[in-house]
């Protein structure tokens, strides 16, 4: 991102919506009239608190303003909570959510976290009916009556400490039209104990009339997939918050969370029936496996028949402590997916949403598209906001394996061959004020005859150590050291992308906006494989100026091998703008 443009990455300069004090799962819909319609999950204390209910708010201008919250179901009643709204054809909206309309006030389990034992709960919130209501006036009254949809039991029930009399379950799959049906992904807890919901596994509403009935004791419901199971994590007890999407072929795609480490995915061919058995999701089939913790990662797809992931990209298995998988959540990142043969293959991932606290947790997004133009919601539970979407982020991540060209925008420096072999230093410009948002990214092309640690691939510090170096380190890695003079920060590569007698592209991105170091090696984003839950770093909010005016670049003053090229951009290259330089060739 340029220095100069105010970063709509970061959540802060997004448009806020109303809520209570908590607010969850702000979903939008774009009415018969053209307006956009919100609705969430509130309250006045926490989450799960007493008091927590589901609202809606309507904006006229694209986020801009909203309208007063009007209440689906009122504060003082049982709790409600998680809402999804529909728009059918003939202009009537739709919500679904979890009601406790027998407002059980405990539920027993294990302790949040795994601590021996068992304690009554009293947060009531994911357990009770999948009900609805809906709206003739676009969003501006609800109907007073509400409608319980049956909800078939399955084993995960009948086990449950009321023996399927009650169910437990929630929601946050918004519902999506295929082929004429409309489908709900949802999840059934087996019980509550480490982590809230010890163990779940995922389910679906399809509803084949609801598009034109207007009677709603009318609808028909049934829960898929056929059987007595849903559809359950590859590793580990909990799999939940199965969102799924409609695929150009008529097939549904669904994407979980997990406590292993990954999102988990699963196709049905059937309408709903019958799915593949759940594995975790991977980039393209066979291989490398998207990384994620326990957080929403939710599947959209746009008018273009493409899709967009949303998700955290790290991920380390909390199997066996999985009330600490609900972390870092900040930054948000997404892949851009397209459709071959009846599968999606992810892009490598972009930042697509930050806060300046790495504490933060961003989570629960929906996707609006409004006249050619993409937006996205999202919750860290006490504030939700709107932003814009930068479409060429989007763009450039569904082209990714297709555009091969190189970016000349921020360049400062390029030096080619013979530049990089002549052994002369190189003259920059000033560049990286990272504590004021700048950024800068160094590419190059190089071939390595030994992996020895210790090697400098580029040199631009000073005699006193201010600016950066790129060094080569054990395992085939290299780290990337940054000081101001003052205070420093490095991060190394994921290990074993150095390979010796081979031409290779590396790109090292610095990005100062959400503060990230990453490595793309090859065309491919460093996640940290299975050494490490992470595989991009952090660097600290003070880290000031690395590249002074009139400081010089050495290029390779002790490498053993050989640099064939080097860029050095003043700003922070997009992941697809990496890999396209890598595609482009050494030449391009």
């Amino acid at each position: 991102m340029a220095r100069d443009r105010i970063d709509w990455r970061n959540i802060k300069n997004g448009r806020e919506l109303p809520k209570e004090h908590y607010c969850d799962q702000p979903y939008a819909v774009i009415t018969a009239e053209g307006h956009w319609l919100c609705v969430m999950t509130t309250g006045r204390g926490l989450e799960g608190e007493s008091g927590q209910h589901v609202v809606s708010t309507i904006s006229a201008d694209k986020g801009l303003t909203w309208t007063a919250l009007v209440d689906i179901e009122p504060a003082g009643g049982p709790e409600a909570s998680w809402a999804m709204p529909l728009v059918v054809p003939g202009g009537r909206v739709y919500v679904f959510y979890l009601y406790n309309a027998d407002n059980i006030r405990q539920v027993a389990g294990g302790h949040f976290d795994g601590e021996p034992g068992e304690v009554l709960h009293e947060r009531v919130d994911t357990l009770g009916y999948m009900v609805f209501k809906y709206s003739d006036d676009h969003g501006r009254t609800w109907s007073a009556q509400r409608h319980t949809i049956p909800i078939r039991s399955f084993e995960i029930d009948r086990r449950n400490r009321h023996r399927g009399e009650v169910q437990y379950l929630w929601g946050v799959g918004k519902p999506m039209v295929q082929e004429g049906a409309v489908y709900i992904g949802f999840a059934k807890v087996g019980s509550f104990g480490p982590g809230w919901m010890a163990e779940s596994e995922g389910a679906f509403l399809r509803s084949d009339n609801i598009l034109e009935e207007s009677d709603p004791t009318r609808i028909r419901w049934q829960t898929l997939p056929e059987g007595d199971f849903g559809l359950r994590a590859p590793l580990g007890p909990v799999g939940d918050e199965h969102n799924p999407v409609g695929l150009n072929d008529g097939s549904l795609y669904c994407t979980f969370r997990t406590v292993a480490g990954h999102n988990a995915q699963s196709y049905s061919r059937d309408g709903g029936r019958s799915w593949t058995k759940p594995e975790h999701a991977a980039y393209s089939p066979g291989g490398r496996a998207i990384k994620h913790p326990r957080a929403a990662n939710f599947v959209k797809k746009f008018a273009n028949g493409k899709y967009l992931l949303w998700y955290h990209n790290h991920g380390r298995s909390f199997i066996e402590r999985p009330w600490l998988a609900y972390a870092d959540r900040n930054p948000a990142w997404v892949s851009g997916g397209v459709e071959r043969d009846g599968v999606i293959h992810w892009s490598q991932p972009e930042v697509l949403l930050y806060d300046d606290d790495p504490a933060v947790r961003i989570s629960y997004p929906d996707f609006i598209e409004d006249g050619g133009d993409y937006y996205v919601t999202e919750t860290q539970k006490e504030i939700a906001r709107v932003h814009p979407i930068d479409k060429a982020l989007l763009e450039g991540m569904w082209a990714q394996g297709e555009r091969r060209q190189v970016d000349r925008e921020g360049l400062l420096l390029e030096l080619d061959r013979e530049a990089c072999a002549s052994g002369a230093s190189h003259a920059l410009p000033g560049f990286g004020a990272l504590s004021e948002g700048g950024s800068f990214s160094l590419e190059l092309w190089l071939s390595m005859d030994s992996l020895a640690p210790g090697q400098v691939v580029a040199d631009a510090t000073d005699a006193a150590g201010q600016g950066f170096r790129l060094v080569t380190i054990e395992a085939g890695a290299l780290r990337l050291e940054l000081s101001d003079g003052r205070s420093g920060a490095y991060w190394d590569s994921d290990s074993g992308i150095l390979r010796a007698g081979s031409l290779q592209h590396v790109a090292v991105i610095v990005d100062g906006g959400p503060k990230l170091i990453l490595f793309v090696a090859d065309g491919v984003l460093c996640d940290g494989g299975a050494q490490r839950q992470f595989g991009w770093g952090r660097f600290g909010p003070t880290l000031g100026t690395v590249g002074a005016a009139g400081r010089e670049l050495a290029a390779a003053p002790s490498l053993n091998g050989r640099l064939h090229g080097l860029r050095l951009y003043g700003q922070a290259m997009t992941v697809s703008q990496a890999v396209a330089q890598h595609l482009a060739g050494m030449e391009g």
